[in-house]
């Protein structure tokens, strides 16, 4: 699949949900999504259940090392769940070969910020997690989960909103993510992009990803600086040309699925005390 093909496809997706209702373009949304999905990695086991009341999708690859990872979707706060990201929830596990453990938390508008959160905080605090990972909003929220636990907890994040985002600091518009668009989220979820820079470091060791069309890269990269100043051991790697969103198609496009491998193989080595980027 070349690029232009899944921007085409994703974009003209995204432009049929407008006008519906928030139920069904979840469900338009989390069909859309899963249509990328590669198979599941065999003998891996797959169910459903609640930790301490939240609905959760468990991932468990066959030979499982002991340990846990949360994963915290993306979808702008408003949409995606456990069924949008099931593949891409599905291929950490199968790298790491541990559990995954992916949190379908609540979302805006009947759920606020702090709610979304302390359902992922209530998830973690049943399943003692050695890293939390998060692509987009749930960049922002495993972001935000680390401060709040006892146990310093490695930090996956995927192109993530951090804090001091505004009209100066973000990169231009770019196909499926505009600068109007991040500008807005405020308005579905207030709270979610504090104005200010976070003080300290939120966890001594992170792996980020980024993507090179992403209004969003501009201030990740200002935020990987301030980690580092901070003392934080910090990968980073921009997947180049890729943009917003196309973590979905990383089994489908060479440039996202190297980025993706080579974030996961990092995460992999953290987890396995093989030293630091």
């Amino acid at each position: 699949m070349e690029l232009g093909d899944f921007i085409a496809r994703f974009e003209a997706d995204l432009a049929s949900l407008d006008g519906l209702d928030w139920p069904e373009a979840r469900r338009r949304y989390d069909a859309l999504c899963h249509s990328f999905a590669p198979p599941d990695p065999p003998g891996m086991r797959i169910t459903d259940g609640r930790v301490n009341g939240v609905v959760v999708r468990r991932f468990l690859p066959r030979g499982a090392r002991p340990g846990r990872v949360l994963f915290l979707h993306g979808g702008g706060f408003t949409i995606g769940s456990v069924r949008s990201h099931h593949g891409v929830a599905a291929s950490p596990a199968g790298h790491l070969g541990r559990e995954v453990v992916g949190v379908d938390y609540r979302l805006a508008p009947e759920a606020g910020y702090v709610e979304m959160l302390a359902e992922c905080l209530a998830v973690a605090a049943g399943t003692d997690p050695l890293a939390v990972v998060g692509d987009s909003a749930g960049g922002r929220l495993a972001l935000d989960l680390a401060t709040e636990l006892s146990t310093p907890t490695m930090l996956g994040l995927i192109y993530p909103p951090v804090d001091g985002i505004d009209a100066a600091t973000l990169g231009p518009s770019a196909p499926l993510l505009s600068r109007d668009e991040v500008l807005g989220i405020a308005e579905h979820c207030p709270g979610a992009l504090p104005a200010g820079v976070r003080a300290g470091m939120p966890a001594e060791r992170l792996e980020v990803l980024a993507v090179a069309q992403d209004p969003l890269t501009p201030p990740l990269e200002a935020a990987v600086g301030r980690w580092r100043q901070a003392g934080a051991s910090v990968g980073y790697r921009c997947a180049p040309g890729m943009v917003h969103g196309a973590l979905h198609a990383q089994t489908w496009i060479p440039e996202m699925r190297h980025a993706w491998q080579d974030f996961c193989q990092a995460l992999k080595g953290r987890l396995e005390g093989k030293g630091y980027r």
